[in-house]
């Protein structure tokens, strides 16, 4: 994460746990010009508008006096993590052992860039997925990213 997602994240994660949340990931990226700072928060029964409109109203508020965090302008989105969401953490690598994932790569092996299977594991920053009865791994650094799948 950015400096500024890293406070954001300190800030949204209290906020979030009092309406029943956990804090997934923070994002404050530029696409098109502009500016998005996004707050993606997580529940085990699935994530609500109620919920989402909840931490969006408690956090906006506390964000807007954040100057020194924000240079300009910028569109803030509180969401769900959702169901096919990228994984980042360690902890999410063992929160989902087992599950479907879809790993896209930076370059291609064997002439393609994107493979499916479930999530066997992350160690030592290699991640190893079963691909029908067939293990496969891959290093971090050939890892573009790791979103969970629906089957």
């Amino acid at each position: 994460m950015s400096k500024t997602a890293d406070a954001v994240a300190a800030i949204a994660e209290p906020i979030a746990a009092k309406h029943g949340c956990e804090l997934w990931d923070v994002e404050y990226v530029k696409e098109a010009g502009s500016w998005y700072l996004r707050v993606y928060i997580d529940h085990a029964d699935g994530v609500s508008i109620d919920q989402c409109e909840a931490v969006s109203r408690e956090l906006d508020p506390i964000l807007d006096e954040q100057e020194n965090l924000f240079p300009g302008s910028y569109t803030f989105e509180v969401s769900s993590a959702g169901a096919e969401r990228q994984l980042r953490r360690t902890s999410d690598f063992e929160r989902f052992a087992g599950m479907p994932v879809e790993v896209k790569l930076y370059k291609a092996q064997s002439g393609q860039k994107s493979f499916h299977g479930k999530l066997v594991g992350w160690n030592d920053g290699n991640l190893e997925i079963d691909m029908s009865a067939k293990r496969h791994s891959f290093s971090k650094a050939e890892i573009a990213g790791v979103w969970l799948r629906l089957e």
